[in-house]
This record gives C-alpha cells, sequence and structure tokens, in this order.
C-alpha cells in the first residue's frame, strides 16, 4: 500500500454538481435558471399560494359559516367504555386522573359523559358535564354523579 494508490471507500465521497461555474461544467450561461424572467434574477421569492398571477386557490374557493370563540370542545366518553373500565380495573371511583392514566383522555380535555352501553355497577363519577340519559343510568345504579 502506497499513498498513490490510497482511495476514499466506494460511495463515500458525492459531490453535486457545481453550477454557474463557466461554460466548461456545462451548466454555465444561464446556471439551469433560463432566460429572464423574475425566477432568472437572484433573492427572487413568490408569495405563498402564487399561482402566477391566476386566481389563487384560497381566493377562489367560497366562504361560509364561522368558527364560534367562545365554543367549549368536550370528550365524549360512554357508560358502556366506563363499564369495561370498570370491569378490567374493579374501579368504583371513576375521576378525571383515572380517565388520564388510562388513556381515555389528555390531561387538559373537558369530559362529558353520554349514555350510550348499559351500566351495571354502582360507580362514582366525577366530570365535567353530564347528559341526561347518563345521569340518569348512573343514579339508577346507586352512583353519584358530581361535575367538576
Amino acid at each position: 500500500m502506497n499513498l498513490n494508490n490510497l482511495t476514499p471507500a466506494s460511495g463515500s465521497i458525492k459531490r453535486e454538481k457545481r453550477i454557474g461555474r463557466g461554460q466548461g461544467s456545462g451548466h454555465g450561461g444561464t446556471s439551469t435558471r433560463g432566460h429572464k424572467g423574475a425566477k432568472s434574477r437572484s433573492g427572487y421569492k413568490t408569495k405563498i399560494g402564487f399561482e402566477g398571477g391566476q386566481m389563487p386557490l384560497q381566493r377562489r374557493v367560497p366562504k361560509f359559516g364561522f368558527k364560534n370563540v367562545n365554543r367549549v370542545e368536550y370528550k365524549a366518553i360512554n357508560l358502556d367504555i366506563l363499564q369495561s373500565l370498570v370491569d378490567r380495573k374493579s374501579i368504583t371511583e371513576i375521576n378525571h386522573e383515572v380517565l388520564v392514566e388510562n388513556g381515555l383522555v389528555s390531561r387538559n380535555e373537558l369530559v362529558k359523559i353520554l349514555g350510550r352501553g348499559e351500566l351495571k355497577s354502582k360507580i362514582n363519577i366525577s366530570a365535567h358535564k353530564f347528559s341526561a340519559t347518563a345521569k340518569s343510568a348512573i343514579e339508577n345504579q346507586g352512583g353519584n354523579c358530581s361535575e367538576i
């Protein structure tokens, strides 16, 4: 082995084509930018959504409705999900921390208990909201509903 036959490992060196370095490079002259126009100039930037003067999509599409800034979003949890949780973990007290630990809600979500399914055991539940059917189903089993 001599210094004259040392070579880097195959695939370790990869040079990009040097654009705009004269006619001998194969990319001289216009440097792959074409002739004239804004795109050939240095410092060219377009606005986001610019379509070459055509009416942009966000202006072509009609607008309707509105977003209520005071809307409160609740994560809905039904009675059948609570019953399966009680069956798996044998819990009698369900609160926000228990729901977070079991992955049913995230820490900063508000919870509303809904009445789908059947409740077979007596449980005490504390949540942010209850539907009327859920509240009656829980109280019929002897449980307690408390709003946070």
